[in-house]
């Protein structure tokens, strides 16, 4: 991971008592905060984030498909970030980087409104802790300090649990919704002007390619997220899902 220039890596253990970073290559990534534009991506474009992004192919493809944004994958397993780093290394995208640390730290590595827009795909929908959940009052707050007011937040997920979480996340915290789906793909025939849901239809990661090749549907939503100080945690109860992935080594049998 080292070896890749379009990789910054911090865990959690390195910050010492004062929230500093303790190593020479901690204190570099530190460094970045305010800064990506200049001292990494070399222009002005809108930083686009990928959260939990797994093996970079959501990051990489979003980048491919959009080369007047700039995108930073970000993931604590390096085991998972090494794919996409690799293949945006060899296709000399410029516009691609990674990022290795927890979600929650967000706020060390970038500043106020340098975060334009935020995609979460197919996170763990983490039944049992609410502040685990990646669509979150908890995560929420640390979204809205780095990111621009209005900026957007799009969520694709299987779950029936953390879609129906999310949208009574939404509901009570006054957010407004951009685009809702509970079948993704069924929204193909909508005319291609309002293209309300054309660019999540037109990447599938790993894990979704599991869920259509069992004939799941694809939840889709995005919402803006309008700065605030108070917050609210949903509180209704809500049906748990009760099916589980296939392991890592599964390939599925359809194209979708």
């Amino acid at each position: 991971m080292e070896t890749f220039t379009n990789v910054f890596q911090c865990a959690v253990g390195r910050l010492n008592a004062e929230g500093k970073f303790e190593t020479q290559a901690d204190t570099t990534v530190d460094e970045m905060r305010g800064h990506w534009h200049e001292r990494f991506f070399r222009n002005t474009n809108p930083i686009v984030l990928e959260l939990g992004c797994g093996r970079g192919e959501y990051t990489v493809g979003l980048a491919a498909l959009n080369p007047d944004k700039n995108f930073i994958g970000v993931d604590i397993k390096g085991a998972r970030l090494w794919a996409g780093a690799k293949q945006a290394t060899e296709q000399h995208m410029s516009n691609v980087a990674f990022l290795r640390t927890n979600i929650e730290m967000l706020p060390k590595f970038f500043s106020p409104d340098e975060i334009s827009e935020i995609w979460i795909t197919f996170p763990d929908p983490q039944m049992k802790k609410a502040t685990k959940r990646l669509t979150s009052s908890f995560f929420m707050q640390r979204y809205q300090e780095v990111m621009q007011d209005g900026g957007l937040i799009h969520l694709k997920t299987d779950s029936p649990f953390l879609s129906t979480y999310t949208r009574e996340m939404i509901r009570v915290n006054g957010y407004t919704v951009v685009a809702d789906t509970n079948d993704l793909y069924s929204e193909l025939t909508v005319d291609d002007a309002q293209c309300t849901f054309k660019e999540a239809t037109m990447l599938q990661t790993h894990y979704e390619q599991q869920w259509l090749d069992r004939g799941m549907t694809i939840k889709y939503i995005t919402w803006q997220l309008q700065k605030k100080s108070d917050f609210i945690e949903p509180t209704i109860e809500i049906e748990k899902d009760t099916y589980r992935s296939y392991g890592r080594n599964y390939v599925p049998t359809t194209n979708h």
